[in-house]
């Protein structure tokens, strides 16, 4: 029997977050496939009238194929993903998570050529670049786990999340970025961190459920080299299967001069990637009013309703501040009074204290305003 919670994302994917038009191409992209939901997609893009192509993938057999890959490999593998990324107009990809640490002992230098090559060239380039795209996580089991709840709950959780009003939230964004976009100084404040920087005259963008689901962030960015002082994040994120925690930089000149974390070698080596990969490239508030504590899911923790995420690496391009790199790691800090508390200042004007909007204009984005 056909759930019609999945029938209703799937929906809400090819109509609201990426609107497929009559003609267009669209490749579905399965990690651990779900062919339920796979059909699902595919189904819609036809009632939609796009053509619909499907990549199905797995995190086990893709940790043997790239543990034990040379360069020539990951080079090729990207060449011919890029051009049938090249093909398409449309990308709707999304994950169901086993295992979070499935690629957690593939060597280094393979994780690096894997970053380098097939992430880099395939979805930084070509993907983000040039297609409509929405990428999501499909509930499973390991992720019920994370989240600290049972199956049965963590769906309903995840459906309520995913299938949200995105019109009402999109509406209530706007004063936010009105502001942001006429603002110059940002100073971030909380718990070991005082970070400043300037975001003059960069654009700000309202993710509003047609980039990722769930979705509720508006981003910017600061100005490359603008960024001085301490950032010290205080939610555990998962990069390349590993689980770190306690990460701290310290930034001068827009440029992380210091990285520390539960392993500050292994951090200091993805920063490594190039040289744009010690700059931010990011700058964003949480805003999703169902997701109020982390669960190792960077989809989900990033719109953690009263968090900011703040981003090394690689700037997009509806919001460029120069900066490239083949990484991009969101990392979030959360800000409400039970995590340690913290505020932002823009332009000498507290705007948010504890996680919560302290300007009238902007109490609408306030979780109770966006629940109700």
């Amino acid at each position: 029997m056909e759930d019609p919670r999945m029938r209703k994302l799937a929906r809400l994917l090819v109509r609201y977050s990426t609107k497929v038009q009559p003609g267009e191409k669209v490749l579905l992209e399965s990690v651990n496939p779900e062919i339920d939901f796979v059909r699902m997609l595919v189904e819609e893009v036809h009632a939609a009238g796009g053509l619909a192509f499907v990549s199905l993938r797995d995190k086990r057999l893709e940790r043997t194929l790239f543990s034990g890959g040379a360069e020539a490999q990951f080079e090729l593998q990207a060449e011919l993903e890029r051009a049938r990324m090249a093909k398409m107009d449309v990308y709707i990809g999304f994950t169901s998570h086993r295992n979070a640490y499935a690629w957690s002992d593939i060597p280094a230098e393979k994780m690096d050529l894997y970053n380098r090559h097939i992430w880099k060239k395939v979805h930084i380039e070509q993907r983000i670049s040039h297609t409509r795209w929405v990428v999501l996580r499909f509930p499973s089991a390991a992720m019920a786990q994370s989240a600290g709840m049972s199956e049965d709950a963590f769906e309903q959780f995840y459906f309520n999340v995913c299938t949200m009003d995105y019109a009402k939230m999109s509406a209530a964004m706007d004063a936010l970025v009105e502001l942001l976009q006429r603002s110059d100084r940002v100073r971030v404040t909380g718990p070991a961190t005082d970070l400043s920087f300037s975001i003059k005259g960069m654009p700000a963008i309202k993710c509003d459920g047609t980039m990722n689901i769930p979705d509720g962030e508006v981003y910017t960015a600061p100005l490359r080299e603008s960024v001085n002082g301490v950032l010290s994040y205080n939610t555990p994120s998962e990069k390349d299967g590993f689980r770190f925690e306690n990460i701290r930089f310290e930034f001068r000149n827009g440029r992380i001069v210091r990285a520390e974390a539960n392993d500050t070698e292994r951090i200091n080596r993805i920063l490594d990637i190039d040289e744009g990969a010690r700059y931010l490239g990011e700058f964003a508030f949480g805003l999703n009013p169902f997701i109020t504590r982390p669960m190792m899911e960077t989809l989900f923790d990033e719109k953690i309703a009263g968090s900011l995420h703040i981003t090394p690496g690689n700037s997009y391009d509806d919001c460029d501040n120069g900066n490239k790199s083949a990484l991009h790691w969101d990392i979030v800090l959360m800000q409400d009074e039970a995590s340690g508390g913290g505020e932002v200042w823009i332009d000498d004007v507290l705007i948010r204290k504890n996680g919560i909007f302290m300007l009238p204009e902007l109490e609408c984005l306030n979780p109770e305003a966006l629940k109700g």
